[in-house]
């Protein structure tokens, strides 16, 4: 089939390939155009210039790794609860004008959850734990019955059940469920309180809890400390609480403005920090972009005083990878860490392998004394097992790099990825069609 349009093949590859340089490396097109405008008075439409998705290690940045309590959640609501963090998070950061943080969850092990936080650009560690730490955790419990308040206490002067509040139990109301909080004047006492709005399905919850603990108390605990204690008069079916206390408006304010940014839905705990300045990641990506080249130029070299011929085409086969595989990373705004670079590298040296395994077996089948068509073709057909099997395990170990780890490591796998299945393309369209169109 693509001996038969090996032409057509030959120009959509040109055609994908000069689009892919316009689209990675606008910069000198667009002086172009503004030179032709200028002469011409033409007013052409320029090339949109985005720029690469850096990762942290280049850019700068600072990186949080924290620890979810989620021991008073069951099993089946962890998932929910990660992603609810999650959103509040992200919502979190947005409110300072973060360029494009990253806020991931990974599972470590049975019940241990991890949440990521990627802060492009901040380099006070200092600055991103408060921006994090200070996001309120909002709970409210219900009051518990005096013989399970006293059983507790009985087994706490015995050293048991100490993590336990012996006044109040948790309920399913918690911070997730908060659509907006205010400041208002208490009308009666003149003092500032924050009135607290649910979302539906909060408000069917508060709406239970108050139906069902009439006349009793109610605990709204902030950061896992009682911060107001109201007892029940009426049902409440509109999902509206207040917090009232000895605040001051700024205080208020200041917790109004918090629990809008997001209550989290379960308690975390920071276990690790990492930041990098902006001029140590430019100076390793510089060193990186160079090793690369390096390797590059090398394997070209390589591949054409090796294989002649054969070698030539492979390079051009390499060239094509090499701008397809960038188009690819800024189109689909894959974000670019040192390791992922690594992976990208690693790709390209397994896409000169397939181009080898080719050119071994074209050897074998030239010594046959077939025509170059026939020997084009076996090549490739029985070249493909070897290298589809030889991809495909690759491929194998870095989807589950990608979904049991996190952050670097998913840089790495993703682009690894990404470079095997396009090296596949190019060794067997690409170099096919190149062998095909100048077999003469």
């Amino acid at each position: 089939m693509i001996a038969k349009h090996s032409k057509i093949f030959f120009v959509i590859l040109i055609f994908l390939g000069i689009f892919s340089i316009i689209f990675v490396f606008p910069s000198p097109f667009n002086k172009g155009l503004n030179w032709l405008s200028d002469k011409t008075h033409l007013g052409l439409i320029r090339i949109p210039e985005k720029k690469f998705h850096l990762g942290l290690d280049i850019a700068g940045g600072t990186l949080l790794s924290y620890k979810a309590d989620l021991s008073k959640i069951p099993a089946a609501e962890r998932k929910k609860a990660m992603n609810g963090l999650r959103d509040v998070i992200e919502r979190r950061v947005n409110l300072f004008g973060i360029s494009e943080p990253r806020v991931q969850i990974a599972k470590e092990g049975k019940d241990e959850w991890r949440l990521i936080v990627e802060l492009a650009g901040v380099k006070d560690i200092n600055q991103a734990i408060e921006m994090i730490g200070s996001t309120p955790y909002l709970e409210f419990k219900t009051e518990r019955s005096e013989k399970e308040r006293n059983e507790i206490l009985e087994a706490q002067k015995k050293g048991e059940r100490l993590n336990e509040d012996p006044y109040f139990k948790r309920t399913k109301l918690d911070g997730r469920y908060l659509k907006k909080a205010n400041v208002e004047i208490d009308q009666t006492t003149l003092e500032p309180k924050v009135t607290l709005e649910f979302n539906k399905e909060g408000a069917e919850i508060f709406k239970k809890l108050t139906s069902e603990n009439l006349h009793k108390k109610i605990a709204i605990y902030l950061d896992g400390a009682p911060i107001s204690i109201p007892v029940v008069q009426e049902v409440i079916p509109n999902g509206k609480a207040q917090i009232t206390g000895k605040f001051t408006l700024k205080e208020a304010k200041q917790l109004a403005q918090r629990l809008n940014a997001g209550a989290l839905p379960v308690p975390i705990k920071l276990i690790s920090q990492y930041s990098v300045g902006a001029s140590l990641g430019k100076d390793s990506l510089k060193k990186s972009i160079y090793a690369g080249s390096i390797g590059f130029l090398a394997i070209i070299v390589f591949m054409i005083i090796y294989y002649r011929k054969l070698g030539l085409m492979a390079s051009l086969s390499l060239i094509l990878y090499l701008v397809f595989a960038l188009a690819i990373f800024k189109g689909m705004k894959v974000t670019l860490t040192l390791a992922g670079i690594a992976g990208f590298i690693l790709s390209l040296g397994m896409a000169v392998d397939a181009n080898i395994l080719i050119f071994e077996r074209f050897k074998e089948e030239k010594k046959a004394n077939l025509p170059k068509k026939a020997v084009i073709r076996q090549a490739f057909s029985r070249a493909w097992p070897s290298i589809r099997d030889g991809n495909l395990t690759t491929i194998l170990v870095a989807l589950i790099l990608f979904y049991l780890t996190f952050s670097i490591l998913k840089g790495f796998a993703l682009t690894l990825s990404l470079g095997i299945i396009l090296s596949i393309f190019t060794a067997m369209i690409a170099t096919r069609v190149f062998l095909e169109l100048f077999e003469k």
